[in-house]
C-alpha cells in the first residue's frame, strides 16, 4: 500500500480544515453522548417496554436511537473522507484527545508527523512504532530531511509487523 509522504509544510496547511473537522467530530460525539444519557433515563424508567410501539416515550426511544446512527454514520464519513481520504493516520486515541499522523519519510525510513489538537502547528514525531509517548521535538534540521521523494519502488514497511 502507497503512502502519502507529507512534507512539514504540506502537513501544516492541512491543519486548519483538519481542526475544523476534529471540532465537527466532538460536536457529533457530544450529540451521541446526550442522546445515549436519554435512553438510559427511558431504560430507567420504562426498562424493555420502551420499545413496545404503543408506549408513549416510544417515539423519544425511536428518535434518539436514530439520531445516534446517524451521528456514528457521519463521524465515520468524516473520519474516512476528511482524514484517512487526505492520507492523514488516525491513531489510537486520535478520537478521544485529537491526536493525528502525518506518514513522512526520514533518512530512508517511514516515521510520523505528529499533531495534537491545540497545537498551533506541528512541532513533534515519532518513529512507527513508538506512538505518542515516542514524541520528538520537530526541529528545522530534521523538518528539513522530512518529506523527500524517495524511488518509486520504495517499500511501505510502516505496514510491516513490528
Amino acid at each position: 500500500m502507497r503512502r502519502r509522504n507529507f512534507t512539514v509544510g504540506e502537513a501544516n496547511a492541512l491543519l486548519p480544515h483538519l481542526r475544523e473537522i476534529l471540532a465537527g467530530i466532538q460536536e457529533l460525539r457530544g450529540e451521541v453522548g446526550d442522546r445515549t444519557d436519554q435512553i438510559k433515563i427511558l431504560d430507567v424508567i420504562w426498562g424493555r417496554g420502551v420499545q413496545d410501539p404503543e408506549n408513549p416515550d416510544h417515539s423519544d426511544f425511536e428518535g434518539h436511537r436514530q439520531a445516534i446512527g446517524g451521528a456514528v454514520r457521519e463521524i465515520e464519513r468524516l473520519i474516512r473522507e476528511e482524514i484517512l481520504g487526505l492520507g492523514v493516520r488516525f491513531p489510537p486515541g486520535g478520537l478521544e484527545y485529537g491526536l493525528l499522523d502525518f506518514p513522512t519519510r526520514l533518512d530512508g525510513r517511514w516515521v510520523y508527523l505528529c499533531w495534537r489538537l491545540g497545537e498551533e502547528e506541528l512541532c513533534a514525531w515519532h518513529e512507527v512504532a513508538d506512538g505518542f509517548d515516542g514524541r520528538k521535538p520537530l526541529t528545522p534540521q530534521v523538518a528539513d530531511r522530512m518529506g523527500k521523494t524517495e524511488p518509486e519502488d520504495a517499500p511501505d514497511e510502516s505496514d510491516q509487523p513490528h
